[in-house]
């Protein structure tokens, strides 16, 4: 397998936002820029593909997230589709931090402020529709043509992030980081486990071999726990196929009666009733404690691979961590894995549209240009030290992710949808604490989901 992973610079930027700078809302101060070479290199690829065209009068554009593009604290140096958008365009992207708790209020007051921020991130998948019903995205379609040769191929994708027949979301790529299973190797030994990537490799990593391992290596009273993270419950989920809320011919969709979503409800009854998920067992207490994994405490992590785009992923899971994806449901009919997204929306009153639009043809044109993206990769390694299987790994992930695109609009509907589904005594996590069963928190929610569907629809 090559070692090279399709937009890996953008997943780095986008990824780590969800979880290592959470919260963040300090200023960036980091300046770690290509060396000379690359950057010449990378100069040289982006004048040369005729796929850049035109040229930008306005050179900043304001970007709003609780990360930021530019060189962070995480020690990744300047992205490659920053590089290209500084040489060939001579662009910048001023940073807008924001908490992440806070995020869509914050960007209204900035809306009704006239400041001018252009452009968020998509990839928390709970942008739209809801921000289209509180007008604070707008349509891309004037600035993104699809039929571009650099936009083309992830049309598809784009046409699930419709509303009303306008495209919302500047896609950029369909990942298979959003979320992957991690664990540590020595752990694995240690405890006479087969390793998971192996298990994987010969086709046989699903939720039958994932549970027998947590069963045989999880002993509370004596500090051995399973399941962490506050991932788990959506990552196994998506792995039936079926999303909890779906797009289908512009409507929102309940899938909650779904054969295929009780099937996996009841496998996280039967987790949380055998003590393999750790949160709340024993004395592990209510937070997840990632640095069980380098201990040897802890048996899987599920979580984003933005938990390894870092130069520190080390000191929590161990020198010989390892991670595959999501295990397989035995009874679906593909082997499906959740799905992440690397794209913007653009926001109402942004003030440099056309710059975001340059700014995601750049990224367009690392992802899509091979010597670019190798580059992309190579930070990879010389940032992060990642070895060669973790990166042929995470090009496994996202192929799988782009064989089956599939996204749950749960969290992207509104306040009031998220807040029952998410909810711990009759939600769609509910079962996995191993007290109450999902056909009881359907009796109790669904009715609520159809009435807040049929409002959103119509």
């Amino acid at each position: 397998m090559k070692r090279s992973a399709r937009a890996l610079s953008a997943l780095l930027a986008v990824s780590a936002a969800a979880g290592l700078l959470s919260g963040c809302g300090q200023e960036s101060s980091y300046d770690k820029p290509l060396d000379s070479a690359t950057a010449e290199e990378v100069a040289s690829l982006a004048a040369q593909d005729s796929r850049l065209t035109g040229e930008l009068e306005n050179k900043t554009i304001k970007w709003m997230a609780n990360w930021d593009i530019n060189p962070d604290s995480t020690g990744k140096s300047t992205p490659i589709e920053l590089a290209i958008f500084q040489s060939r365009y001579g662009g910048k992207v001023e940073y807008v931090p924001v908490d992440w708790n806070n995020r869509f209020d914050d960007l209204a007051k900035k809306i009704n402020g006239d400041e001018g921020v252009d452009f968020f991130p998509a990839g928390d998948l709970d942008c739209i529709p809801r921000g289209v019903f509180s007008d604070i995205f707008v349509p891309v379609d004037d600035y993104i043509d699809l039929n571009d040769p650099l936009f083309s191929d992830v049309k598809e994708a784009a046409d699930l992030f419709t509303w009303k027949g306008k495209h919302y979301v500047i896609v950029n790529d369909v990942t298979g980081d959003r979320c992957v299973v991690i664990y540590n190797r020595d752990t694995i030994e240690e405890n006479g486990l087969k390793d998971p990537a192996k298990l994987f490799a010969e086709g046989k990593w699903d939720w039958n071999t994932f549970t027998d391992e947590l069963k045989q290596f999880v002993d509370p009273q004596n500090g051995s726990y399973g399941l962490d993270g506050w991932w788990f419950e959506a990552g196994l989920s998506a792995t039936c196929g079926v999303p909890y809320i779906g797009m289908e011919d512009g409507k929102l969709v309940s899938h909650l009666k779904d054969p295929a979503i009780e099937r996996v409800q009841n496998w996280f009854y039967e987790l949380g009733s055998t003590d393999c998920v750790a949160i709340g067992v024993g004395d592990f207490g209510w937070e997840e404690k990632k640095n069980y994994i380098g201990e040897g405490k802890e048996l899987f992590y599920p979580c984003g691979v933005w938990a390894l785009y870092n130069d520190s992923w080390r000191k929590d899971f161990g020198e010989n961590a390892m991670f595959v994806p999501m295990p397989k449901d035995p009874e679906a009919d593909e082997y499906y894995v959740p799905c992440g997204l690397d794209g913007y929306v653009m926001v109402k009153g942004g003030h440099n549209p056309e710059g975001v639009a340059k700014f995601a043809a750049c990224k367009r044109m690392m992802i899509t240009n091979q010597r670019a993206e190798e580059i992309a990769t190579e930070q990879l390694y010389n940032d992060y030290g990642w070895s060669a299987e973790m990166v042929d790994m995470l090009h496994k992930c996202h192929e799988m992710a782009k064989a089956h695109p599939q996204y749950d609009f749960y969290t992207a509907v509104s306040s009031n949808v998220s807040d029952i589904l998410d909810n711990g005594e009759n939600g769609v996590r509910t079962a996995a604490k191993g007290q109450v069963k999902w056909s009881e928190s359907l009796g109790v929610i669904n009715a609520a989901i159809d009435g807040y569907l049929e409002d959103a629809n119509s």
